[in-house]
């Protein structure tokens, strides 16, 4: 939700001149399956890696990061408020509290997935009816929870964004383990011939860019800052 409002911004600043902004567009997918977009723009770097190690990407870039954090009901009836990720998810489970996973192979999913397996908990193997796996985005999560006085997972800025909050507040966060890194990659024009590789490499060439990454960092909802560039920092 919020993405799709940034990614908007981003593309309008770099492709589209007034007279010529039917002639400068390109597709931007937020899933690796979409086979006729110009651009990926994504966030869980093991499918990303994969994704360019089979020759669908050109190249994944670094562009920025936020962090996820634990969601709840402010009555916090599992006790998790103020624990590290690893303590809340294992009191999660044991008091069989609610909680709602997306379950819709996103990179939230693939996150939460990794938390659990992180903590010892295969959780797609060893949960019961208190976990609930919905298939839909990440508004439909926070939705769901409100309603069930449920757990979840989100990503800061959907959070941040999101205008049905009620009764739900953020229990857990600033554990390294939470850290969330975006990138990008051109689709591969030799396996997709579609694709608008020039426009596409000149968002990509952007997003990275001093004026790119400045834009990004510019970027807020209501004062807060949602994502935090760092093209340049080796290794993310």
């Amino acid at each position: 939700m919020n993405r799709r409002i940034l990614l908007g911004a981003l593309i309008a600043a770099v492709l589209c001149a007034p007279a010529l902004a039917q002639d400068k567009s390109i597709v931007v997918a937020s899933t690796t399956s979409t086979q006729d977009s110009g651009l990926v723009f994504v966030h869980a770097r093991p499918q990303e890696e994969k994704f360019v190690a089979e020759g669908f990407g050109v190249k994944r870039f670094a562009v920025m990061y936020n962090d996820f954090i634990l969601i709840g009901p402010k009555s916090d009836p599992a006790g998790i408020k103020g624990k590290d990720v690893e303590t809340a998810l294992k009191t999660i489970k044991t008091k069989e509290a609610p909680f709602i996973s997306r379950g819709d192979k996103s990179g939230t999913h693939a996150a939460e997935l990794s938390l659990w397996k992180a903590v010892g908990i295969d959780i797609e193997k060893d949960h019961g009816p208190w976990y609930r796996a919905i298939g839909q985005g990440m508004g439909a999560a926070l939705n769901t929870a409100g309603a069930s006085g449920g757990y979840v997972l989100s990503d800061r800025g959907t959070w941040l964004n999101f205008k049905n909050k009620g009764d739900l507040a953020i229990l857990v966060e600033g554990d390294k383990r939470l850290f969330n890194q975006y990138g990008v990659m051109l689709v591969n024009p030799a396996k997709h011939p579609t694709v608008k590789k020039d426009l596409g490499q000149q968002f990509v060439d952007w997003l990275v860019s001093a004026e790119g990454q400045k834009a990004i960092a510019d970027y807020k909802i209501n004062g807060e800052q949602l994502f935090f560039p760092n093209a340049s920092v080796p290794g993310a």
